[in-house]
């Protein structure tokens, strides 16, 4: 059914709890391995791919506190997500939106695939002709 404006003003204030506990907890685990890494102990290649991530999504916590700091500017969030749609932390993201990009990343690896495929079927149908 459709949902009041009260319900979909909670949905939201959920979904920025939610992604400011997730931000929170990443930066914790970020930190630690900040720590690690000046103590000397090398990161595995997951942990590395964290730390970048919780960095980059605190890069991009800045602009977006400017729209929850100052009164009523969140109102014009979802057209600078629109121009700028990679502005907000990843811990924000909502599942449609994840959904979209796993789409769009399993699209690009059957295209890919159907490339390399092609290409070994020339070049199988080359070595046969140069060979018979």
């Amino acid at each position: 059914g459709k949902k009041s404006i009260r319900q979909k003003a909670v949905d939201e204030l959920k979904h920025y709890y939610h992604g400011f506990h997730l931000l929170w907890t990443d930066t914790k685990v970020a930190a630690r391995m900040v720590w690690r890494l000046l103590h000397g102990q090398v990161l595995t290649r997951r942990e590395r791919r964290r730390l970048l991530r919780t960095c980059a999504d605190l890069f991009r916590l800045v602009p977006f506190l400017v729209f929850v700091i100052v009164p009523f500017m969140e109102f014009l969030l979802p057209v600078f997500l629109k121009l700028f749609p990679e502005m907000l932390p990843s811990t924000f993201e909502t599942e449609s939106k994840r959904e979209e990009k796993l789409k769009k990343k399993l699209n690009a690896k059957l295209e890919l695939a159907k490339f390399l495929r092609e290409t070994i079927a020339e070049m199988a149908k080359r070595n046969k002709a140069d060979t018979g």
